[in-house]
């Protein structure tokens, strides 16, 4: 058991029947870290995060979320993880508040620590003032704004996001993109953010390239850029997945 290492990846395949869905994948995330999985779709992204989530278990290879395996230390790895995922899974007919409370209850978290850690995160983005409001009332920004304070209330060690600034208007993805990577770094949260889209990457970041279930590249943008002999990193990625379709 690795204390020092939120996520720890080691030789995970999966296959669906005859399909392999991932190929011996094998990465680690650090606290204070922000992971990007880049791949287009179909790379086997959400297959990865079923796995991390335990929606899917793990016939082989080692998954370990702060140092407890997560096969055989399932409470304990779990509660180390906070999950944003790309379908909203807020109720719409509650309010911000008692969805997070609801959230913090099934966590375990006593009422008091959870009304002050709703407010903690709430404040973090500018959210508190509408704690009272539906969610159904709330544009899609802010709907994101409140499932990544959900995700926060136990206080994870890793952070996973699967693509949550899809269909978001640009300021809105900017400001969810400025937020994780500031509170990756102030908070020493690890972060495995999920997406296909290279404008949410920051050079600080590391690349985990995957297509079509195996890694292509782990490392910064740039070297990304040096090995494919590209001018930036759209073009590197381009490169490494040319033959998805």
């Amino acid at each position: 058991m690795n204390n020092s290492t939120a996520l720890f990846i080691d030789n995970v395949s999966l296959a669906y029947g005859e399909k392999l869905a991932l190929d011996q994948v094998s990465f680690s995330v650090f606290p204070g870290e922000c992971a990007i999985l880049l791949g287009p779709n179909g790379a086997g992204k959400t297959s990865l995060f079923s796995l991390i989530t335990r929606l899917y278990d793990t016939r082989e290879g080692t998954i370990e979320i702060a140092g407890f395996n997560l096969k055989r230390q399932s409470s304990q790895a779990l509660g180390k993880l906070g999950v944003v995922f790309q379908q909203s899974t807020l109720d719409p007919d509650l309010s911000v508040e008692s969805n997070l409370l609801y959230h913090a209850d099934l966590h375990g978290l006593p009422r008091k620590l959870a009304r002050a850690r709703i407010q903690e995160e709430l404040e973090r983005q500018d959210m508190f003032e509408r704690r009272r409001e539906k969610v159904r009332q709330l544009n899609g920004g802010h709907r994101r704004r409140v499932e990544i304070a959900r995700a926060l209330l136990p206080s994870p060690r890793l952070l996973l996001l699967d693509e949550p600034t899809v269909g978001l208007d640009m300021p809105s993805r900017r400001t969810i993109v400025d937020y994780v990577h500031s509170l990756s770094a102030e908070q020493n949260i690890a972060v495995l953010w999920a997406t296909h889209l290279v404008d949410e990457i920051f050079d600080t970041d590391r690349l985990i390239i995957l297509h079509k279930g195996s890694i292509r590249l782990q490392g910064s943008a740039r070297q990304a850029q040096e090995r494919t002999g590209t001018p930036n990193i759209s073009a590197a990625f381009q490169h490494l997945t040319r033959d998805a379709k």
